[in-house]
């Protein structure tokens, strides 16, 4: 860290706290060359999630838009408030530990509907039938199919 007096490069940190807000370390320095003492803040550096869309345009994750799609999905059905958070908490938490800053809508439609396939099945095919955007009553009810296969397949395997 350059001191504002003198230039030189070489400081030592006197003291290190948080901020009120919490969101930055506030650290006294001293310059090691003339001794005088500066403040200097630090934060975390964050690289946006970008999503790539359909129509390969880009704009930045907004976690909002898609608890908002899920919320909708959920309508009239017994899925709470919290429980969309978490699933949507999961959802991030995925699409960070990616490592990846630019991702596919349609990735993050999928981990969507695994999360609504685990909190309600209606919801899901609400989800699934708007973000698939099936195009007749065949396609729809293929997927309804492969649902209640997985379904009886995960109730022969209990027994």
């Amino acid at each position: 860290m350059k001191c504002p007096y003198c230039g030189e490069s070489e400081s030592k940190v006197i003291d290190s706290r948080p901020t009120e807000d919490g969101l930055k370390i506030r650290r006294r320095r001293e310059c090691l060359s003339c001794q005088k003492r500066f403040t200097t803040y630090e934060i975390v550096e964050t690289v946006p999630l970008m999503v790539i869309k359909k129509d390969r345009s880009r704009q930045a994750f907004d976690r909002q838009k898609l608890l908002n799609g899920m919320m909708r999905s959920c309508e009239k059905r017994p899925v709470s408030y919290e429980m969309l958070e978490k699933a949507v908490d999961n959802i991030e938490q995925a699409l960070l530990n990616s490592y990846e800053r630019e991702i596919s809508s349609r990735y993050i439609g999928e981990l969507a509907m695994a999360e609504l396939k685990k909190i309600d099945e209606v919801a899901y095919v609400r989800f699934a039938s708007v973000y698939r955007q099936f195009s007749d009553l065949n396609t729809f009810m293929d997927e309804l199919k492969d649902m209640l296969d997985s379904r009886s397949a995960s109730k022969q395997t209990e027994k």
